[in-house]
């Protein structure tokens, strides 16, 4: 039997971040790609330190003429992206940082074993394995500690981003320590909050008076106490950040993207890979399987993985665990999953429409547990498969 009464911790990081200022580029070269043509290969790795980007990966649309025409544009993106993220530091400035474009045509023997030809189905982009998860704990079906890890930095990057607290920058990091009792969380034990900021003569209780009243807006009543520890810019001036700070890569945050380290992660990233990618659109299918399970009421937690290898269309395995929660035996759930819904790559593409740009968004503040947008985005969290899965079993 799974522990009742512990204590578990997730950080989240925010957009000002250097790995996710790679990912947020990625994501909109990426966007950018789709926007030009739905069936678009891209894999975009970013790379960001003082006064410099570099872009580089593969891409590829089906008029490749094209293609060097569109290279053009990718400066122009990366900028935007640094811009509206808020950096114009004298080392790290959206007007006067260098970008390098590496970017250059996908692999023909990737493409071969990915692509549908006479009677071959489309293939997966690579092999590997692919991890969703659900829980009841929170209202979005997520892990209360990423959760509201995230809410926490988002909220922070609005007041920041709307002129309410001009002293904060865009660098910033949070780490929550839930409390665990009888399985469910009551409270934190520990916060952490790490946040850049502009005016050097502040101090980390200048900082702690700023933010505080924030994650408390954030928070459940009563999850802080008198026990509470608080941990406000421990090292004191955060003035330096970003990749001036520290330099950042494309991937290097796919415990913050998923479930906070409550869940598996299948070792693959999501930033800057187009929905042929089964890291991406596969790791998608999971968490929107394992949380309609949850919302079907057939149990309170629920992981998901699938299985791929490169070129082949149908995944090699489907698994479910509900970790003695269940109503449903797990391998009923196994069965049914695989029933309701297409999980070839692009039976997968086509079910939560993912051939369009709407993965920008998606690189700061986590993957999972967000609103379903009405152009599509999020489209992994809907909980439309709800009925459908009460049939299956």
């Amino acid at each position: 039997m799974s522990r009742q009464n512990y204590t578990f911790t997730s950080e989240s990081v925010s957009e000002g971040h250097p790995d996710k200022v790679c990912d947020r580029i990625s994501d909109a070269v990426l966007d950018a790609f789709l926007s030009e043509e739905p069936e678009a290969r891209v894999a975009c790795e970013t790379f960001a330190t003082t006064d410099r980007i570099v872009i580089g990966g593969e891409v590829g649309l089906s008029d490749q003429d094209r293609l060097h025409d569109y290279m053009g544009r990718i400066e122009e993106i990366a900028r935007a992206c640094i811009k509206d993220i808020g950096y114009e530091q004298d080392k790290f400035h959206h007007e006067t940082v260098e970008v390098t474009n590496l970017l250059h045509e996908q692999s023909a023997h990737i493409a071969q074993g990915v692509d549908a030809s006479g009677d071959k189905d489309e293939g997966a982009g690579d092999q590997g394995i692919m991890f969703g998860y659900a829980t009841t704990e929170t209202p979005a079906l997520m892990p209360a500690p990423i959760q509201y890890a995230h809410a926490i930095l988002r909220r922070l990057a609005e007041v920041r981003k709307s002129g309410a607290e001009p002293a904060l920058g865009p660098d910033a990091k949070s780490q929550l320590s839930v409390i665990y009792r009888d399985g469910k969380p009551v409270g934190v034990s520990s916060i952490v909050l790490s946040t850049q900021h502009l005016d050097e003569a502040l101090t980390s209780d200048d900082i702690r008076r700023i933010v505080e009243p924030y994650v408390r807006d954030i928070l459940p009543e009563g999850w802080l106490t008198d026990q509470t520890e608080w941990h406000v810019n421990p090292t004191g001036k955060f003035v330096i950040g970003g990749p001036d700070g520290d330099a950042g890569l494309t991937g290097r945050k796919i415990i913050v993207d998923t479930y906070g380290g409550a869940a598996p992660h299948g070792g693959g990233a999501f930033s800057g890979k187009d929905p042929t990618k089964v890291d991406r659109s596969a790791a998608y299918a999971a968490r929107y399987l394992a949380k309609n399970v949850v919302a079907a009421g057939m149990a309170e937690r629920c992981t998901i993985q699938l299985s791929y290898a490169i070129g082949v269309s149908r995944p090699l395995s489907i698994y479910a665990d509900t970790h003695g929660t269940g109503q449903v035996a797990d391998a009923e759930i196994e069965r049914a999953v695989g029933q309701v819904m297409d999980l070839t790559p692009r039976g997968i593409r086509e079910h939560l429409q993912l051939n369009r740009p709407i993965y920008q968004r998606t690189a700061a503040y986590g993957h999972f547990g967000r609103d379903p947008e009405a152009d599509g985005g999020f489209s992994w969290e809907r909980t439309d498969l709800v009925e459908a899965l009460k049939k299956a079993v």
